[in-house]
């Protein structure tokens, strides 16, 4: 199953390599994240998401609730969260036409078009991860260059 973890920690210098650390001791994969520091800035959100059964999301949920620096950690429903990624694809260009098709589908994805050269095209994309993974695999055929991709922000919605 794939899990989404938020967890708000203390604003201190280690605390990234903490987390991951004991994801790594676990023997437990990382799939994204996303550090950021909140309104407060005494305190950071990471956003992680990863994939195990859920007797393993629970374990780490409850080890990561253990650590000195965490505040709160949370697993969410992904029904009951808003979670989108950001990520940026460089496409290649063939012919004039390339440009085009390659326009029409990010529009399709909701993309916006950037740094469009004679040889290459550039698209963002805020989607979720499956939206963003649909939009490769219609992307490939005209060669993909390059990719960058954030990580998952996720908030859980009202009266979630």
């Amino acid at each position: 199953m794939w899990a989404i973890l938020s967890i708000l920690v203390e604003n201190k210098p280690g605390i990234l390599f903490k987390v991951t650390h004991l994801f790594r001791s676990r023997n437990f994969n990382i799939d994204s994240i996303s550090v950021g520091v909140t309104e407060n800035p005494e305190y950071s959100k990471m956003t992680i998401t990863t994939y195990g059964d859920e007797k393993q999301v629970e374990q780490i949920v409850k080890q990561l609730d253990k650590m000195i620096d965490t505040v709160k950690v949370e697993h969410l429903d992904e029904h009951k969260t808003v979670y989108r990624e950001l990520s940026l694809f460089k496409i290649k260009l063939s012919n004039a036409s390339d440009s085009m098709e390659i326009n029409k589908l990010a529009n399709a994805y909701g993309g916006k078009v950037h740094d469009v050269k004679k040889e290459s095209i550039m698209v963002e994309l805020t989607a979720t991860p499956d939206q963003i993974q649909a939009f490769e695999e219609l992307a490939k055929p005209f060669g993909i260059i390059d990719v960058a991709r954030t990580g998952v922000a996720a908030l859980q919605r009202s009266g979630a």
